[in-house]
């Protein structure tokens, strides 16, 4: 069973923590450790949902926290799982790498009696994670594609910069917007690489795609902020800032500036911090007196995110001046 909802307002969020988890049983105040293990930290998506969960792991009390970056790393992260399980964590929140890849480790940890909450992306063929807690990345990506239809009512020449060949989630993202644009006529994909969710591959690959092209794209849409961020650097260096629209994906503070300023059109708000924050919650409510979510994959609403309903971001108060 999958659990979704929009996250618009702070007592629609209270109350699905409820639903999920029942009434508070964390009772228990005796110490406890967890493992936090993101995919990587140069990402500020990543930065900020580890934050958050460091701030609801001090809410909770007694909670203590070590962070190992996955740095983009399978191995790195099969290490940290590893060390975790020799030194007997309580419990353990992974943003996997490779949702393959980890599964094994994962298995061992849980055999061990350490359970595990996945979050923003599953570990595949293991049932036994205690939940998986992540935006619908699908739905958001159909989002970013609706928002592009209704900017472009007559249709649009689009470059797609993707995410990470075969992680699930860049897969989710670019079918989402597919699945919108290529039913609607007047929508041609002009140009689609990778461009590895990074900045720096964001300017290079979407360099590479305006040199090709005899005519200039409509549309960038991006799997994420940071690639969409790149292609706003690539678009300003040939003078065509205005000429083409750009759109993100995550709600980052830096993609939400470029929203108030202009030289983004949208990105997709996913709520890491409320993702990071019912991860810890899940996990240590389980840790302490037993509790299961009533689903093992609650999935969050993501929610396109322009000028006109900026002030509904998550990350807004951290956008400054």
């Amino acid at each position: 069973m999958i659990m979704k909802r929009s996250l618009l307002a702070a007592a629609s969020a209270a109350a699905l923590l409820a639903a999920t988890l029942g009434s508070a049983q964390a009772q228990d105040d005796d110490e406890i450790t967890i493992l936090i293990s993101p995919l990587t930290l140069a990402f500020p998506h990543f930065v900020f949902m580890v934050d958050e969960m460091r701030d609801e792991a001090a809410m909770l009390g007694n909670v203590t926290v070590t962070v190992s970056d996955g740095q983009l790393s399978t191995t790195k992260q099969l290490t940290d799982i590893e060390t975790a399980i020799i030194q007997g964590v309580d419990g353990i929140i992974l943003a996997p790498v490779d949702a393959a890849g980890l599964a094994d480790p994962v298995r061992q940890a849980i055999a061990a009696g350490i359970p595990v909450v996945t979050v923003d992306r599953p570990v595949t063929g293991v049932p036994e994670v205690l939940a998986n807690i992540a935006a619908d990345n699908y739905t958001g990506a159909r989002n970013q594609g609706e928002q592009i239809a209704r900017d472009f009512p007559d249709g649009a020449r689009i470059v797609n910069l993707q995410g990470i060949p075969g992680d699930q989630t860049a897969n989710d993202r670019n079918a989402g917007v597919h699945d919108v644009l290529d039913a609607l006529d007047g929508f041609e994909f002009v140009a689609e690489q990778p461009a590895g969710f990074s900045r720096d591959q964001g300017v290079s690959v979407t360099e590479n795609v305006l040199t090709g092209l005899d005519e200039a794209p409509h549309v960038i849409v991006a799997a994420n902020d940071d690639m969409a961020l790149g292609a706003v650097q690539a678009v300003e260096a040939r003078g065509l800032s205005g000429d083409i629209a750009i759109y993100g994906f995550d709600g980052s503070s830096d993609a939400l500036r470029a929203v108030r300023d202009g030289t983004l059109a949208a990105t997709i708000d996913q709520f890491p911090g409320e993702q990071g924050r019912m991860a810890v919650r899940v996990l240590v409510d389980h840790i302490r007196s037993g509790a299961v979510p009533e689903s093992d994959n609650i999935l969050l609403d993501p929610v396109a995110i322009t000028l006109e309903n900026l002030q509904d971001a998550e990350r807004i108060g951290m956008i400054g001046q």
